[in-house]
């Protein structure tokens, strides 16, 4: 416990002679106009006692030691965490009613399972800094970026299908993406970008390759994944993006090729995002302050249990 402890007022330890010098030359001389009975209180038995003796000074040596200030440095660190910033956008326009995309659960829409999926996968990434955008006719931020999972997780079993309209406006969705990410200051910025249809250009406001030049200035890799048969999907669009960003492009026809998707995700390189070391002070001057008091409490009632002043 007293490992590291020092006193902030070291020098406050000279008061100790101020008291030496008053008990050997201020003896106390008092009218008696002011304190009659005086001295009947003089006795010398009591001076001399060694428990009045000791509990005086006890208590003023304790009270100038409170007065230093005993403190203790005791640093934290919050540990480091190896892992991305990652922005999950997923397209929940009309076209994901589609269902059969889950061979053990025919009856599951590609958007049950995606959100299954999705869910797996935030729980597995429990280092990175998670962020969701969901789009159809339009995109908005579902959640900022968070390391909380359960928070995540709910907000995901919450989404359902044409929440954000019917239709797809992906290079919004990817600019969007984009925004959610841009003020991290992570070195590893990821986007992983599903869809299962192609660009709707009356919806998308954004042309595509001014979305694409965001995610280039801002250095965010992007992994973009088309589900569902290959004609369904824009794979060049979605390779292009990869290619112009550091990603890579998937392919997914089924559930369990989905679930390969992300746990190929899921095996991507971390970066080590820096330890931060702080301390604070923890004050014990308390302690002395209570023996001193406690100390010159017991000096009063014993002194005046005898009958003195």
């Amino acid at each position: 416990m007293f490992d590291g402890l020092y006193f902030e007022f070291p020098r406050l330890v000279f008061i100790i002679f101020f008291f030496v010098a008053c008990a050997s030359l201020c003896k106390m001389k008092l009218p008696s106009i002011y304190f009659p009975h005086t001295g009947q209180f003089m006795n010398n038995s009591v001076s001399a006692s060694k428990l009045l003796f000791f509990l005086k000074w006890l208590g003023i040596i304790m009270l100038i030691l409170a007065l230093m200030s005993p403190v203790k440095d005791e640093p934290y660190t919050l540990e480091p965490k190896d892992g991305y910033e990652i922005a999950l956008i997923l397209d929940a326009s009309q076209s994901m009613k589609a269902q059969g995309f889950d061979v053990t659960n025919p009856q599951l829409t590609r958007f049950d399972v995606v959100k299954d999926i999705v869910s797996n996968f935030i729980k597995e990434r429990q280092n990175d800094n998670i962020g969701l955008v969901v789009f159809g006719a339009y995109s908005f931020i579902a959640s900022p970026l968070t390391y909380d999972e359960n928070i995540l997780n709910k907000i995901v079993s919450q989404l359902y299908i044409g929440m954000a309209g019917k239709y797809t406006a992906l290079f919004t969705s990817l600019a969007q993406g984009v925004n959610l990410l841009k003020m991290s200051e992570s070195k590893s910025k990821v986007g992983i970008l599903l869809t299962d249809g192609f660009s709707t250009p009356e919806v998308d406001k954004i042309p595509f390759d001014v979305a694409l030049d965001m995610a280039i200035k801002e250095k965010i890799k992007i992994y973009p994944i088309g589900i569902g048969m290959p004609h369904e999907y824009n794979i060049e669009v979605l390779r292009k993006i990869a290619e112009k960003t550091g990603g890579k492009a998937f392919g997914a026809a089924s559930a369990t090729e989905l679930k390969e998707v992300y746990k190929e995700i899921d095996a991507l390189e971390k970066s080590e995002i820096q330890a931060e070391t702080f301390s604070y002070l923890s004050y014990y001057y308390v302690y002395p302050l209570f023996i001193s008091l406690l100390s010159l409490m017991l000096y009063v009632y014993f002194r005046n249990k005898r009958g003195q002043a």
